[in-house]
């Protein structure tokens, strides 16, 4: 097994989790110290560093390990430096940027999603580097804005360092599950235009509320319809057509009948249902008689799904096993990662493992086993060997 810096990779996770990089402008906060700590370990290890930024002070760090062994494939191991904001402090009962290590568990935000499995992929590189040549190469990413709308994962994939890479993993936790597939997300927004009267006339106007009314209980009997003709997938469960949002009128003025309303829209695909169709469907589901209707698409991300027999799967589990002592137990993304960017945009195959809880992520007390991010390094470190070698019998 390859030897990893197991008090490193912990102590360099503390680090990071110390940092608040939340994207939040308004108290000066932002991904740019956490990046500035991942690119000066990079070079204390003396690897070729790339910076990039995807927005202004919002850098993607890029590091390429080539293994000195001769021709190869090219591996990508991806991590986000942001996190979600800490939100309220009083639910917390620790620090939320502490990095404190208590009844074996690292806590803080971040902990989990993602800042130690961001450490791990790089300490398991670095145990590659230092355990002797490998063909071909890895390229680290440490990318910016998971967490919003992944522009960090698309300037990568626009961009001369994603040439080349034949698989990536993604270090989200997932709770030691192996997921090749992800649920995919479709955001939408339906304006809907009428004319503003008193309440007292509603002859005069044009009521938008009612076609919101319309419109949220179709989405109801859509939603009914596409789980009938797609039943729930193995690892991602159900389709869900979700409003989130409505808007309209003022609590101020409630015996005026507004002109505008707004409904927003959460969908959350399989594979096999075409995110267009479901944008139209529910486009002609928002038409009502008098009131205008206009539907955009705030966020398109398709589900993703990778054969468990492509070799970085099939590494991964070897590694898992070879590592734990226990067959490999696969699932699925709930939501979406870097993974659905990279796989969907950029057409590069990526797998998701990663220390910490599946469901911990943007929660207050956040945390991540200590004994897992070490024991995930190593699978990483073996993953790579594997895939980078064709030893995981795939080819």
């Amino acid at each position: 097994m390859i030897e990893i810096d197991a008090q490193g990779v912990v102590e360099f996770t503390q680090e990071l989790v110390r940092v608040p990089s939340t994207n939040d402008p308004a108290r000066g906060r932002s991904e740019q110290p956490a990046a500035d700590l991942v690119e000066a370990k990079m070079r204390a290890w003396g690897w070729e560093v790339v910076v990039e930024e995807a927005a202004p002070g919002r850098p993607n760090v890029v590091a390429v390990v080539e293994g000195g062994g001769g021709e190869g494939p090219t591996l990508m191991f991806e991590g986000h430096t942001d996190v979600v904001t800490e939100g309220d402090l009083s639910e917390w009962t620790v620090d939320p940027f502490g990095g404190e290590i208590r009844d074996g568990r690292l806590w803080g935000r971040g902990s989990a999603d993602m800042k130690s499995g961001l450490a791990a992929v790089m300490y398991a590189t670095r145990a590659l580097q230092l355990a002797g040549p490998f063909p071909g190469r890895i390229k680290v990413c440490a990318l910016a804005d998971e967490e919003g709308l992944m522009i960090g994962a698309h300037h990568f994939v626009n961009s001369a360092l994603s040439a080349g890479v034949d698989a990536a993993i993604v270090a989200e936790p997932e709770a030691g599950e192996i997921c090749a597939v992800a649920k995919g997300a479709l955001r939408l927004r339906v304006d809907f235009t009428g004319k503003m009267a008193h309440g007292a006339m509603p002859q005069h106007g044009r009521n938008p509320i009612q076609a919101v009314g319309a419109l949220l209980v179709a989405l109801r009997a859509y939603q009914d319809e596409l789980q009938a003709a797609h039943p729930a997938h193995e690892h991602l469960g159900e389709v869900y057509v979700t409003p989130t949002v409505v808007q309209a009128g003022s609590q101020e003025q409630v015996n005026v009948i507004p002109a505008v309303a707004s409904v927003f829209v959460d969908v959350r695909t399989v594979p096999g249902v075409a995110h267009k169709e479901v944008a139209d469907r529910v486009e002609e589901l928002a038409a009502f008689d008098g009131i205008g209707s206009r539907l955009a698409i705030l966020v398109d991300r398709p589900p993703v799904e990778v054969p468990v027999e492509h070799p970085v799967v099939t590494a991964l589990a070897a590694a898992h096993t070879a590592v734990t002592g226990e067959e490999p137990v696969y699932g699925g993304v709930p939501g979406s990662t870097d993974g659905t960017v990279l796989t969907h945009w950029g057409g590069i195959p990526s797998v998701v493992y990663g220390p910490g809880g599946k469901w911990i992520a943007h929660q207050a007390d956040e945390f991540v086993e200590v004994e897992e991010i070490v024991r995930c390094t190593r699978v990483f470190a073996e993953a790579a060997r594997r895939f980078l070698t064709g030893t995981d019998g795939s080819r």
